[in-house]
């Protein structure tokens, strides 16, 4: 059995123009264009008299909505609004920071002031003890370790995840919390 694979080459249109519009009526909207629904042939004649094109916007509409615009400029400003949307949405940064079961207390400051500055600047924080060969029995201690941990960021972040054993490490999860200024 062969797949099918999407053709190669142009890539479909996303809106359909001028004469591609199914639709018998539309609603026609646009700048120089008194808004009302019109017969198909008549809304594009009044787009061919501006030297324009007639793009249909929303085709679930009933009728369905068209607008008499330069399709290549439309395209073009709706590929710039796409782009500023992938801009503005933010990525999530997590950051690591790994305990041994036997770490000391001046390690553990050191390490809580990272996650503070951390969780100031919005990145998530994963904390982890890693246990290395035999020290595997002391799990109850590295799970103290992190419920500690979670605790002194109590007022920057909260628990996403409690502290779950997978394989070696120990897990916790933190996610900033909104700060008040």
């Amino acid at each position: 059995m062969r797949r099918k694979y999407p053709p190669r080459g142009r890539v479909e249109e996303p809106y359909k123009v001028n004469l591609k519009i199914l639709a018998s009526k539309v609603r026609v909207v646009g700048e120089n264009v008194e808004v009302d629904v019109y017969d198909i042939d008549k809304a594009l004649q009044m787009a061919r008299d501006q030297g324009l094109d007639l793009v249909e916007i929303s085709p679930k509409a009933d009728p369905p909505v068209c607008k008499i615009v330069d399709y290549s400029k439309f395209k073009y400003d709706q590929k710039k609004k796409q782009k500023e949307i992938k801009a503005k949405a933010s990525k999530t940064v997590i950051k690591e920071i790994r305990f041994g079961p036997n770490t000391d207390d001046h390690d553990f400051n050191f390490k809580l002031n990272h996650a503070i500055g951390f969780l100031k600047d919005g990145s998530k924080v994963k904390a982890y003890v890693h246990f290395r060969g035999r020290t595997i029995v002391y799990k109850e201690r590295g799970e103290i370790l992190l419920l500690k941990f979670a605790q002194a960021l109590e007022e920057y972040a909260k628990v996403e995840q409690m502290p779950k054993l997978e394989g070696k490490r120990m897990f916790l999860y933190l996610t900033p919390k909104a700060i008040k200024k």
